[in-house]
């Protein structure tokens, strides 16, 4: 079994006297500045000067510097920022500032585990990862309750690494909700397989063949936007509240029966293997090697070249009619 670690197993003692330097303030920089902010923790904001982020930053109360100065002044560096940027900001600003006994902290494993920034030997080197978006964090800080996050410790200099990792978890409100013990490599390779083969990726790339498949079958795509996209988030808020047991008891006998038996059928043993192979890719670096050579050459249009393929696909087309209708006011 995980090791688990409750709010009441949790004391914010070790940290309240340190100055922990949140560099980047987007979505999860926002929320957990804000969230460690407001359980009297000492915050600063580190970014490049001048930006929406910036002002956006101060207007929350935050004590905002130029990057290379907050990590000066920290005694923890907590990196927020999108993973591609995280070794050149590293580079630049936060490593030429990175003294004995401070602590590196991230909320994704992957520039650690996979060498884009290598830590000297004397600083602490954790991770606090929510598993939630930073709305999520924030949201669940504010009513008094918690996002569940997983920690690990990579490098313990100090000897108080975990000390750190859990009461930056307690500043957030994760251990509210419970916080588990994972590995940078676990967490990286894990979360990265999610995306790929089940959450993103897998899911995605599902309901599009089911529009395909009704649509050339025939019928109406408005018909098989609601079946094969809208409803989905329906069964999926059911298997996260009650399981997958509890939601094949809350829905029609019909789908029950149907989904038991066909299910396998579509999901079969040929798509474990390729998610096998996913997995593989991940585990032996192809995939980081890929990303990160996709991304150097392309940019953002590494990724943004496929969208531009689903965007123009008919789910996209008739989505976006469907919406308006559901949700007139909202913007894509």
């Amino acid at each position: 079994m995980a090791k688990t670690w409750k709010d009441d197993q949790v004391s914010l003692d070790p940290i309240k006297n340190q100055t922990i330097a949140i560099i980047g303030y987007g979505i999860q920089g926002n929320a957990q500045a804000n969230n460690l902010k407001d359980s009297g923790l000492k915050v600063i904001i580190g970014l490049k000067e001048g930006g929406e982020s910036w002002k956006k930053a101060q207007s929350d109360g935050h004590k905002v510097m130029k990057i290379a100065d907050a990590c000066k002044a920290a005694d923890i560096i907590y990196v927020l920022v999108p993973d591609m940027l995280q070794a050149k900001i590293y580079r630049e600003e936060i490593g030429p500032n990175l003294s004995e006994g401070k602590a590196l902290s991230f909320s994704h494993g992957a520039a650690i585990h996979w060498e884009w920034i290598k830590a000297p030997n004397n600083v602490d080197v954790i991770m606090v990862a929510p598993k939630g978006p930073g709305s999520k964090v924030r949201e669940t800080y504010l009513e008094g309750f918690g996002t569940p996050s997983i920690v690990a410790v990579y490098q313990d200099y100090t000897k108080k690494a975990w000390e750190r990792a859990l009461g930056i978890a307690k500043g957030i409100g994760s251990t509210r909700a419970g916080v588990i013990q994972t590995t940078f490599q676990e967490e990286v390779e894990t979360d990265w397989f999610g995306e790929q083969a089940d959450l993103c990726g897998g899911c995605a790339s599902m309901i599009m063949n089911a529009f395909e498949t009704l649509v050339e079958a025939g019928y109406q795509p408005e018909i098989a936007y609601f079946e094969v996209l809208h409803e989905l988030k329906l069964i999926v808020d059911m298997i996260q509240r009650y399981g997958i047991n509890g939601m094949w008891r809350r829905v029609s006998e019909t789908a029950r029966y149907g989904g038991l038996t066909r299910g396998p059928m579509v999901m079969d043993k040929e798509v474990k293997e390729k998610m096998k192979k996913v997995l593989n890719m991940i585990q032996d670096g192809t995939f980081n090697q890929e990303w990160i050579s996709d991304y150097q050459k392309n940019g953002k249009n590494a990724f943004d070249r496929y969208m531009k393929q689903i965007d123009s696909h008919q789910i996209e087309q008739v989505g976006k009619k469907m919406r308006q209708m559901m949700w007139p006011d909202s913007k894509e």
